[in-house]
């Protein structure tokens, strides 16, 4: 019966999220554009299936994803765990910590809604020429190197600016780089991942992380990991784009 409450409090809450979206779109369609909604018996179905996938999905993830993520997360960064021994602190000590947090980025990225109906829509749209899978698959790896290195710099203490400063320096040596047509889905792919499935299980990693290290800042850089999260797949993304591109010049010159 918890179950069954659940899903219908996620249910009443989530129709509440997608009023306003709904208002404007119909809103826009009737009031505006003054053109009657086509297909209306379709649309009606489509709401009422995103109103029910996204309750069910939530709901999942707060009884099962969340409760398991925060466990291991706290469970991984006990000092009871890095150190049993006492010894002198040393960043070696939480290799675990990274190795979780490298899977854990890849695995939700690669699960996420939002960057599955992003990559969709870029492989219609490019003709075919940006694979769904080829692009789900950089940006978890842009994720999942990203995470690694913001706990990385979370245990080692080193100031978060500068990694956020050379991370954009990077970007923005790539975009004068890359091919022109990659650049925006690149962009773009630095929001996606910090979504539904992500955010919390990277944020409660990042929380735990530094609540045991005496010194950090959950605030700075708890939530700051989150910011490794949606730079380090544009790098990704512009970086699998600028290597498909040079094997792409390099077999036609073979030819």
């Amino acid at each position: 019966m918890n179950i069954i409450s659940d899903v219908i409090r996620t249910f009443i809450e989530t129709i509440g999220d997608v009023i306003p979206i709904t208002v404007i779109i119909f809103g826009f369609q009737l009031g505006i554009l003054r053109r009657p909604v086509p297909h209306v018996a379709k649309v009606a179905t489509g709401f009422l299936f995103v109103l029910l996938g996204l309750a069910f999905f939530l709901t999942g993830l707060e009884r099962a994803l969340f409760p398991i993520g925060e466990l291991m997360a706290n469970q991984l960064t006990a000092p009871e765990f890095v150190n049993p021994d006492n010894e002198p602190f040393h960043w070696t000590q939480y290799n675990w910590v990274f190795l979780f947090a490298f899977m854990i980025g890849a695995s939700t990225t690669i699960a996420e809604p939002s960057l599955i109906a992003v990559a969709i829509k870029a492989h219609q749209v490019s003709g075919g020429s940006i694979g769904v899978w080829g692009l789900r698959m950089a940006v978890a790896i842009g994720v999942a190197f990203g995470i690694s290195l913001g706990t990385w710099r979370i245990v080692t203490g080193y100031p978060i600016h500068w990694f956020i400063i050379v991370g954009y320096i990077i970007v923005m040596i790539q975009t004068l780089f890359a091919p022109k047509m990659i650049i925006p889905l690149a962009y773009d792919s630095g929001g996606v991942t910090t979504s539904t499935v992500t955010v919390p299980l990277v944020a409660a990693l990042g929380l735990g992380l530094a609540g045991t290290i005496p010194g950090r800042n959950p605030m700075i850089d708890g939530f700051g990991l989150i910011a490794f999260a949606s730079l380090f797949p544009i790098i990704s993304v512009m970086g699998y784009a600028q290597l498909a591109d040079f094997i792409g010049k390099r077999q036609n010159s073979v030819k």
